[in-house]
């Protein structure tokens, strides 16, 4: 499945200011911005997607130009996780805030049941998107659930799979798709099922299905605003997790840190010139 940029699908990237990391062009907005920006275009027929990247896909895209098309080709951009904060802070670029799709599947939701906009869960195991469609109708009153899909695994090696969960998808025809199917799976269809629904904003969500259905729990509220919703994360999934959180993504994000506290030096040392 190759990353596209279909000239149907709407973004204001090109019109919000932007912060680059890691080859990634991250939009300045709020998650109330966001909200806003796809009820919007939602009402007006005009679809498009949005990518949250977090450290562990910022780690992906460096070395993988392929999948850093795929990001680059998203409506909106916006950044899931701590790190990427604190590493645009030092680098005096601040992000306005972190907006992950385990917030938005709540938060968004709300303002599509207000709206009248129709929802679709796609991703997780067998019975998880349904579940996660009864408590979010549970707790917004009257929401439109357009439909739900757990993809079989191995799906997008299958021409047959993906027909399959095109027909679906697009004969729901729902305003908004939750695609939680882990990087670069859910960016990759997305893609893919974006050309078929241009009127359809398409969410990048990672684990928040399992998170909307409780069959996953969510770190604190604390934790989460003080970076260490992966160490909660990695306490409930170890065997799952370790490898990624401490081997891989741990030092990349202490990299991400020193390149910008150097950055921020150099520039400093540039502005005041030779003594």
């Amino acid at each position: 499945m190759a990353a596209t940029k279909d000239s149907n699908i709407s973004s204001i990237s090109e019109t919000k200011a932007t912060v680059s990391a890691c080859g990634i062009h991250f939009d300045l907005l709020s998650e109330n911005e966001v909200i806003e920006h796809v009820v919007r275009e939602s009402r007006l027929s005009s679809g498009g997607w949005v990518a949250t990247p977090n450290v562990d896909i910022c780690r992906q895209v460096r070395r993988n130009p392929a999948a850093l098309a795929l990001v680059r080709s998203a409506s909106l951009v916006v950044p899931d996780g701590m790190p990427l904060l604190w590493a645009a802070r030092v680098r005096g670029e601040p992000f306005v805030e972190r907006v992950t799709g385990s917030s938005l599947i709540f938060t968004l939701t709300a303002a599509a049941a207000r709206a009248g906009l129709s929802i679709y869960l796609l991703g997780g195991q067998p019975g998880v998107p349904e579940a996660a469609a009864e408590q979010l109708s549970r707790r917004f009153r009257g929401l439109k659930v357009a439909g739900t899909d757990a993809p079989a695994i191995g799906f997008e090696k299958s021409a047959a799979e993906l027909d399959a969960i095109r027909t679906r998808v697009c004969g729901a025809a729902p305003n908004i798709v939750y695609v939680g199917l882990g990087f670069p799976k859910q960016e990759q269809l997305i893609c893919e099922l974006a050309r078929d629904l241009p009127a359809s904003w398409f969410i990048g969500c990672g684990a928040a299905i399992p998170f909307a259905a409780g069959t996953v729990p969510r770190a604190p509220v604390w934790m989460q605003r003080s970076g260490l919703e992966w160490a909660y994360r990695l306490k409930c999934e170890p065997r799952r997790l370790f490898r990624r959180y401490l081997i891989e993504d741990l030092p990349f994000a202490a990299g991400l840190l020193t390149t910008a506290a150097m950055a921020r030096a150099r520039s400093g040392l540039t502005r005041s010139g030779p003594a």
